[in-house]
């Protein structure tokens, strides 16, 4: 400080000198004394500049800052971070299509093309860019499907939607039917709702690579991770043994009943396997079969106990229909922005089916995300996994990872860290947890252990602490370190507050808005229900005017024919209006 200002003073002397005498030249005393103070007051800067951009300067600004916010994101974090502006200064990296736009054309594109409004702090937003992973934890009932349906409505592009209930469909389908088609999956018959798509695991089997990999989505759907190395084992073995049974089935025509009879009796189909399989592009298919074939009973029989869980939806008819009939394009559905709900449930017999569509239409929107420009792709594909971990145990230790710079877009829903470890593993879990971009905590939770690791996320904060003396007067105030968020705090958030844990900010406290409150899907059930009075009040209108004229008709038996006219003509007038609006039948 000292420094600072002698440093100062030399320079104010000079001036006010070199003004009072008017001598400017190089050679004055002056000016050297003002160039002397201008060196110090710019090696202070330096220095302080210095001390400011290290370690401890960073570290000493995150405690004033902590002192100053009680540990919480400020204003200025949320828009530095996490605001529609700071998503928005991506924009030609996240939709590559945005970068031949002028930027006077791209300031009136909804920010809801380049990222997704999670919870609402304050007065502000907190967005999260599409290429960030975020994960949902909280208990049952406690709002994550209600703010996970706005996702869907807000999705830019095509959307893959799992859900064990029909009501995700019911607030989001009537919106995302404005973007393009709607279809549903449905292998459980869940609710009573048809499938409009099927899907044959066997539909690509042809080439290796797509025969290995749905062999691991099938048997995914089954197994859970951390079970053991000897669990792992005969699961790494099944997969083998199962790519090779659905690559040989798919060579030879054959369908997912055959190859359920070859797990049932391996003798019985090892000539049509090892026929099918000389004609495979890969070798290695063929001698894991003949490996399989020719190994000992004892291992064979533990080879196919682990395959038979991953074909046991074959036993249900509802199922076992929903893998026949015509498949669907993979890349139309992506470019046409279509909507697929995959309903399931938690019994475990219908998640392979689920897990390996999922696991098809991403793999080939990776496929195609590397032949577009940036290698994503534009518009991106939404992943909106509800109860990922109960009816779609997919890779997401991997995928969320890799999927975001691909243009691929994943919303995850789970109850508890135990049951994304129970799932993946605890290597599996903490893969999610890491690569997870916001964190979205509800309250609901009342396991110790998870609550201590989100009151450690949260981080530590300066408390005053007063101390008393024995009269009850105040002593003296200390300050002690506390978390940010206690455990207790944590547990007892109310319905619809979040806490947000997003990358490179400070945490921060929200709320959360419900799909149903969202003023489009109230607009749209204004809309519905008016509908349904109008129809309501036509059929009333027609049975008045039946009964009226069947009344008249019996008074007066001689101007029946006249009434008959009347009725008859009414009901013919509304079958020839409904035939005009109807866009199917046409006018007849």
């Amino acid at each position: 400080m000292k420094v600072g200002l002698a440093g100062a003073g030399m320079v104010a002397l000079g001036v006010l000198d070199m003004r009072a005498t008017g001598v400017v030249s190089p050679h004055s005393v002056q000016f050297w004394l003002v160039a002397a103070g201008s060196g110090v007051l710019g090696g202070l800067l330096l220095v302080w500049r210095h001390g400011r951009a290290g370690s401890s300067g960073q570290v000493h600004r995150w405690a004033r800052r902590s002192l100053r916010n009680d540990g919480v994101a400020s204003a200025w974090s949320v828009l530095r971070v996490s605001s529609a502006f700071a998503a928005r200064r991506r924009a030609c990296v996240l939709r590559p299509s945005y970068a031949h736009v002028p930027w006077c054309i791209r300031i009136w594109v909804p920010s809801t093309e380049f990222a997704t409004a999670l919870a609402r702090v304050g007065f502000l937003r907190v967005w999260s860019p599409i290429e960030d992973v975020t994960l949902r934890i909280g208990g049952p009932r406690t709002g994550k499907t209600g703010e996970l349906a706005g996702r869907i409505i807000e999705a830019p592009g095509a959307v893959i939607a799992t859900s064990t209930r029909t009501d995700l469909i019911g607030i989001t389908r009537p919106l995302r039917s404005l973007r393009g088609p709607t279809y549903v999956f449905n292998p459980g018959g869940l609710a009573g709702l048809e499938s409009s798509i099927t899907f044959d695991p066997l539909s690509g089997c042809g080439r290796p690579k797509t025969a290995a990999a749905r062999a691991e989505d099938l048997l995914a759907g089954v197994s859970a991770a951390g079970r053991g190395p000897e669990m792992d084992f005969w699961t790494g073995q099944a997969r083998r043994v199962l790519g090779a049974l659905l690559h040989a089935a798919a060579l030879d025509k054959k369908s997912m009943r055959d190859v359920l009879g070859w797990v049932s009796d391996p003798d019985a189909g090892s000539v049509d396997i090892q026929r099918a399989l000389r004609h495979s592009e890969e070798p290695a298919f063929e001698l894991d079969a003949m490996q399989f074939l020719g190994t000992n009973e004892r291992t064979r029989s533990s080879i196919c106990s682990t395959i038979m869980p991953a074909l046991g939806w074959l036993s249900d008819s509802t199922a076992a229909a929903a893998t026949t009939g015509v498949g669907f394009d993979v890349e139309r559905l992506l470019w046409s922005k279509a909507t697929v709900y995959m309903l399931g449930a938690d019994d475990g017999q219908t998640a392979p089916l689920v897990t390996a569509l999922t696991g098809h239409i991403a793999r080939e929107a990776r496929a195609l995300a590397a032949m577009c420009d940036g290698e994503r792709l534009d518009p991106p594909l939404t992943l909106a996994l509800d109860e990922a971990a109960l009816i779609c145990p997919i890779p997401l230790d991997n995928w969320t990872a890799d999927m975001g710079g691909r243009g691929v877009t994943i919303h995850i829903a789970a109850q508890s860290r135990a049951q994304l470890r129970q799932r993946w593993g605890d290597t599996g879990a903490a893969a999610i947890l890491n690569n997870a971009g916001t964190l979205l905590l509800y309250g609901g939770t009342r396991d110790p252990d998870d609550l201590a690791a989100y009151s450690a996320l949260t981080g530590e904060r300066y408390e005053e602490v007063p101390t008393w003396d024995e009269a009850g007067s105040l002593r003296s105030t200390g300050m002690q370190r506390v978390p940010v968020l206690s455990p207790a705090q944590i547990a007892q958030l109310p319905a619809g507050r979040v806490i947000v844990i997003r990358r490179g900010m400070p945490p921060a406290i929200g709320r959360v808005q419900m799909a149903w409150k969202r003023a489009d899907v109230r607009a749209v059930a204004r809309a519905e229900r008016a509908e349904g009075r109008a129809l309501l009040w036509r059929f009333r209108r027609q049975w008045l005017v039946e009964k009226t004229t069947a009344s008249l008709a019996q008074r007066f038996p001689s101007l029946e024919p006249a009434f008959r006219r009347v009725r008859y003509g009414t009901a013919a007038l509304k079958i020839a209006r409904v035939r005009r609006s109807d866009p199917v039948s046409g006018p007849r």
